[in-house]
């Protein structure tokens, strides 16, 4: 599928731009979020949260799309659709998963998703992943083990099993956002994948047999924290990955679990050091699987 943005030259990993370092930005705030929502998640439901978390990011967002939605197109609205499928899917899970499992373990789980954006191009769009993609796999499983390590028996808990699972939605919105970057007005379909999150996540409060929790200031200031933080988020994804590939993107993201190991840490997370080990291997699989070797890997994918 051909892109209607204009072609960057091609470029060293080392070379960084406005996109690159907008995405660097929005790393270290995402890197944040996870120990505000692992607070959260203990006076509220998952759907609830990320309900209210995405509504007040869709009502953040509408004044700058509402005058352009008179000239929304098919293709955006499917666009957003799905791109906003894969946002509720993987938010919810990993916020389901806050409920008993550390922020730094979420965040390091969650960085699996790096290596499996490959995968998926390969699936989704043809492209064959490389030598050093299935060797990030590799690593990403091995360090999973070892955060499995201090449960007893090896195994995962539910809450590793959910954020595990999220992170397979999570690589599917990035994919997403790359399928239709260039075609789409940014605007309008941040405006519509942060509604369908938002309304979707209400909707399966009913069905999950969640109740609206009682009256907190923290999960509403921290849920419409995050929703200011979230548009600021989706807006640069949608901006930057017009002219980042998906790759050197996830690349840029392998630095979040990073940070959220930092912010937990001086809050007072303290992971096993086989867990810590783990987590480690899994951001190695995430520079692994996209480093570049020899001339023709040295294009953005």
């Amino acid at each position: 599928m051909s892109s209607a943005a204009p072609a960057r030259p091609p470029t060293s990993y080392l070379m960084i731009g406005r996109p690159e370092l907008a995405l660097i930005g929005i790393t270290i705030l995402w890197g944040g979020t996870f120990l505000i929502v692992h607070h959260a998640m203990r006076e509220s439901g998952p759907f609830f949260f990320v309900g209210l978390r995405f509504g007040t990011a869709t009502l953040v967002t509408l004044p700058l799309a509402w005058p352009l939605l008179r000239s929304i197109t098919g293709q955006e609205l499917g666009a957003g659709l799905m791109i906003g499928l894969g946002i509720f899917a993987g938010y919810s899970l990993q916020s389901w998963g806050l409920q008993t499992i550390s922020s730094s373990t979420s965040a390091f789980i969650t960085a699996a998703y790096v290596p499996l954006v490959p995968i998926l191009q390969w699936i989704i769009l043809r492209r064959r992943p490389r030598i050093a993609s299935w060797v990030g796999v590799a690593l990403a499983f091995a360090g999973l083990m070892l955060i499995a390590a201090p449960q007893e028996g090896m195994a995962m808990g539910t809450g590793e099993v959910l954020t595990l699972i999220s992170t397979l939605a999570i690589a599917l919105e990035i994919i997403f956002i790359s399928l239709w970057a260039g075609q789409v007005n940014v605007a309008r379909v941040t405006l519509v994948q942060l509604a369908v999150t938002a309304l979707l996540a209400f909707a399966c409060m009913v069905p999950a047999g969640e109740a609206v929790p009682p009256l907190s200031w923290t999960v509403i200031l921290s849920a419409c924290g995050l929703g200011l933080i979230t548009a600021l988020i989706q807006f640069v994804m949608n901006w930057a990955q017009r002219s980042v590939s998906p790759t050197r993107a996830t690349l840029i993201y392998a630095g979040e679990p990073v940070w959220a190991g930092i912010i937990g840490r001086i809050a007072g997370d303290r992971l096993p050091p086989m867990a810590l080990a783990g987590g480690l291997l899994i951001v190695a699989a995430m520079i692994v699987s996209e480093m570049r070797f020899g001339n023709r890997d040295r294009a953005p994918t």
